[in-house]
């Protein structure tokens, strides 16, 4: 070996030993942190034949079912529009069609048409508080490949 090549390694070998402890690092806090999601998810992952609602949906509902007489359901509905070519209608309702299907978690219930579960399977209806707005949004959508970040909006698969 020439001089000139030891040179060279003996300048390269510290900036190689930084970036494989650098590296060594990050693989052992990803393989952690895989490890602890594994270990902290309680129940399987949520079934994509139905629609989940998270708890704070389940517990805004109770709340406007409390101010009202009758006990009212979370409609979510599809339209064709916003920015990203679909959107999301959330409403309360006071009845169900013969073409809906109920998901129910706690005694609340959400209803979605059969055209409109086509494009929500597996998904999680969520209720937000923010600055801005307040809100139930989809949270997650398995058959949604992108969509606005205010998730009022998405494209399909």
């Amino acid at each position: 070996m020439t001089s000139s090549s030891r040179s060279l390694i003996r300048r390269l070998s510290p900036y190689f030993s930084a970036r494989i402890r650098l590296n060594s690092r990050l693989l052992s806090s990803s393989s952690a942190l895989r490890e602890s999601q594994l270990s902290s998810s309680e129940s399987p992952s949520p079934s994509t034949d139905a629609v989940h609602m998270t708890d704070n949906c389940v517990r805004r509902i109770k709340e406007l079912q409390a101010e009202e007489a009758s006990k009212k359901l979370l409609r979510l509905s599809i339209e064709a529009g916003g920015c990203s070519g679909f959107q999301y209608n959330f409403a309360l309702d006071d009845k169900t069609n013969n073409d809906d299907r109920i998901f129910e978690k706690d005694g609340v219930k959400l209803v979605v048409d059969n055209i409109s579960f086509d494009f929500v399977k597996g998904a999680t209806v969520d209720y937000v508080e923010e600055l801005i707005r307040s809100a139930f949004q989809v949270s997650t959508n398995p058959s949604a490949v992108g969509g606005c970040s205010c998730k009022s909006s998405f494209m399909v698969k």
